[in-house]
């Protein structure tokens, strides 16, 4: 893994966001996550202000890593870059958009779940990948088994990941960190609850800690 790889990898958790009213909420929200230890963002461009979130937000705190998620489109990308986002996440695997990121010295994250989608990742030469929709695709049991014939990879599970099972998927040697929107909800969102954001992500931080025995 590379340096950015290895930071998000170290705080194990990646919220992944989405923002309806970025002027608003993308500042506080950035602050909150930072007090709780988890200086990272997966900004998801199903919301029409997704760039803007990821420019207000990086602009406000240039040490968080803001990323852009759900991203379907080269000209996303080329936009999701212009507002400042360090990485690419996709909930699939578009071997367009993985070249013209690699072309562009940007990390993506493509969704993978086959092992199909692990061959073609191996030959574009990545070394991280989404694992989306991580439990309904069969969960850690499936990473795993999927580790076996490829074990170049780190995998970074989204989807269904809460603090009832984030120990578990942490424990494992193949995962990176776990994506969630479980401390990031719309409801915590919209009604600028940010000290319970902060505490749902200092609550995973200590889980992410445990459960790799540095608790």
């Amino acid at each position: 893994m590379n340096a950015l790889q290895e930071k998000i990898s170290q705080i194990g958790v990646v919220p992944v966001i989405k923002l309806n009213h970025p002027e608003r909420d993308a500042a506080p929200l950035a602050k909150a996550l930072i007090a709780g230890g988890v200086p990272v963002a997966e900004v998801t461009f199903r919301a029409a202000g997704a760039a803007a979130a990821i420019r207000l937000m990086s602009e406000a705190y240039p040490e968080m890593l803001v990323g852009a998620g759900t991203v379907l489109t080269t000209a996303q990308v080329d936009e999701a870059l212009a507002a400042g986002a360090k990485f690419i996440v996709t909930p699939g695997l578009d071997v367009d958009i993985v070249k013209y990121c690699q072309d562009k010295g940007v990390d993506i994250f493509p969704g993978c779940t086959t092992p199909t989608d692990y061959h073609a990742a191996y030959k574009l030469g990545l070394e991280v990948l989404k694992f989306f929709p991580a439990e309904q695709s069969g969960g850690l049991a499936k990473i795993k088994a999927m580790s076996a014939p490829f074990p170049m990879f780190k995998v970074m599970p989204t989807g269904g990941v809460s603090l009832k099972n984030l120990a578990e998927y942490i424990k494992a040697p193949v995962i990176a960190a776990c994506g969630g929107s479980y401390m990031v909800t719309a409801d915590l969102i919209d009604n600028n609850r940010w000290d319970e954001i902060t505490d749902l992500c200092k609550k995973s931080v200590q889980i992410v800690k445990e459960a790799r025995g540095n608790g």
